[in-house]
């Protein structure tokens, strides 16, 4: 990788997906979050503070893919170490296989976990947080009162999923973000009062409140009239975050670092590392054979994943990273691969996946980085909101195996379910160079790789590399891609190869989100992305 192209041929554009600073940069999927964070900076925050002002505040005015009622995971790089932080939500303790119908896992009230999102927040503002808790829920609590304006992509997903919205009996997700049952029209204004209480009490009182106080007891209450699990008791069990050891791995020669499970970081780095047995040559000059490398390279990965499930809090002598991650294994891996697609893998995707996510980047002008990926599971999550206090309750119940007893994310009382985030961190000498993370479940991995891989084998900037044509391969050999974006042989000679074609549309929602940001080691100047895909900006301190 040549970082003199990487860092000097970044351009800045006008709608503010691609900006520059002197002083920090924060990048995510919404306008006011961007905002809420370099408005932590100004005051002096760090960049924990503007993480959590900007998680407070995506929470507020991006609910279709996350919320207060969701979970949160991060990485980041505060005072010199490296922190992985497991930010996972509890299976209630009423849940057991034989009370639960498989629709009732994906909608309504008994699709819910015990929410993290309070509790990870809370805990990095508290541990490594500057400024004010009060000051960190200011920007979400105005938002909330004064409101927004409904963009495009939230029109669509509310069309979308208006039919779901309407198949929860109490309606209480559809009287919250709909109009009048119908979807807000692209431009009107969003005010959520309730929401804005709710965080009003939190930065006054802390997140306990929220699962000792009188908002536990509420959502007690609620969960009791519509037969659903979370309880007090649940709520009382606070889902603290464990503190944990992120992976690393070289990519070529730059140190990567990400989540090791129950996120998917684990396959994010097996990607990179069964690429790493290539020329960046090959990957740069973008064939047919390069993408059906790339394509199945997705597949061993998403295998292994299946085949290798590995909860840290249960049986932790199974650990089996070094082997998964060793040279010689994804070596092995990458020489497997033949011109043909893998007639020995699976032919049928196990599994859906059309959940999705958010993710925010943040740098501060002291060298800490910081990377949160929150989530309500699906699209508005279970379409279901907890009366009186304005957010939806997630479905990660969706996110548990159902059919082995013996696996680790198995559907039991007080279980963490399986998570797809893998936010990543790369060095260059030893100093925090870029953060990046993107929603889009089991795509998140192939976005970041494949982000990646243009930075550090084509010498792309950040810009362009989030501009790139991007793909996708599930377990079944899907092949979901930007068809109009690539040479008509490329897809033709994937589908000969044995794929099966999705075509999605240009810039497509499907396909991930990037939000990265990069300190420049050539000038000390911040750049920052955000996903063209969707409706997020990059900004900094001027």
């Amino acid at each position: 990788m040549n970082i003199n192209t990487v860092e000097k041929n970044f351009q800045v554009d006008e709608d503010k997906k691609c900006a520059v600073s002197k002083r920090g940069m924060v990048s995510t999927a919404f306008p006011e979050a961007t905002n809420a964070g370099v408005e932590m900076l100004e005051l002096g925050g760090n960049a924990v503070d503007a993480a959590c002002a900007a998680a407070f505040a995506l929470c507020v005015c991006e609910p279709q893919a996350s919320g207060i009622g969701g979970q949160s995971m991060a990485l980041m790089h505060i005072n010199g170490k490296t922190i992985a932080i497991d930010g996972s939500s509890r299976v209630p303790s009423l849940t057991h296989m034989d009370s639960i119908e498989k629709l009732e896992r994906f909608t309504g009230y008994r699709a819910t976990t015990v929410p993290s999102t309070p509790a990870v927040l809370g805990h990095l503002h508290f541990r490594y947080g500057k400024l004010g808790w009060n000051t960190i829920l200011e920007p979400a609590i105005r938002i909330a009162r004064i409101g927004y304006s409904i963009t495009p992509l939230q029109h669509t997903l509310q069309k979308r999923e208006m039919e779901a919205f309407h198949s929860v009996e109490s309606k209480s997700g559809a009287d919250y973000f709909l109009k009048n049952g119908q979807p807000y029209d692209v431009g009107d204004l969003f005010q959520q009062d309730d929401l804005a209480n709710l965080l009003d009490c939190i930065a006054n009182e802390g997140v306990h409140p929220f699962y000792l106080g009188e908002i536990a007891k509420k959502i007690d209450e609620d969960m009791r009239d519509h037969d659903g699990f979370l309880r007090a008791d649940d709520l009382a069990f606070i889902p603290w975050p464990v503190e944990r050891k992120p992976l690393k791995r070289k990519y070529r020669n730059t140190r990567i670092l990400t989540c090791p499970p129950p996120t998917s970081g684990r396959t994010l780095l097996l990607v990179l590392l069964m690429l790493n047995n290539l020329p960046s040559k090959f990957l740069k000059q973008a064939t047919p054979e390069s993408f059906h490398f790339l394509a199945e390279t997705f597949r061993k990965a998403l295998i292994n994943r299946k085949e290798r499930p590995f909860d840290p809090n249960t049986y932790p002598q199974t650990l089996d990273e070094k082997k998964i991650l060793s040279r010689e294994y994804t070596k092995a891996l990458s020489s497997s691969i033949r011109d043909q697609i893998d007639p020995t893998l699976p032919m049928v995707d196990p599994y859906p996946a059309e959940s999705d996510t958010t993710h925010l980047s943040v740098m501060d002008k002291d060298g800490n980085a910081v990377g949160i990926t929150q989530s309500i599971e699906r699209v508005y999550g279970s379409r279901s909101a907890a009366r009186g206090l304005g957010f939806l309750y997630n479905n990660y119940m969706s996110a548990l195996e159902t059919k082995d007893p013996s696996h680790p994310y198995y559907l039991r009382p007080n279980a963490i379910p399986w998570s797809s985030v893998s936010p990543a961190l790369v060095f260059h000498k030893d100093k925090p160079w870029l953060i990046v993370g993107s929603p889009g479940s089991e795509r998140i991995f192939s976005a970041i790789s494949q982000f990646l891989s243009h930075i550090i084998d084509a010498d792309l900037p950040i810009d362009q590399a989030m501009l790139r044509p991007r793909l996708h391969c599930s377990i079944g050999g899907t092949l979901s891609l930007e068809a109009d974006r690539f040479d008509p042989e490329v897809v033709s000679y994937l589908e000969k190869a044995g794929y099966k074609i999705a075509r999605k549309e240009p810039y497509s929602f499907y396909l991930g989100a990037i939000h990265a940001v990069l300190r420049c080691q050539t000038t000390g100047d911040f750049q920052g992305v955000a996903e063209k895909r969707r409706d997020g900006t990059a900004a900094g301190p001027q």
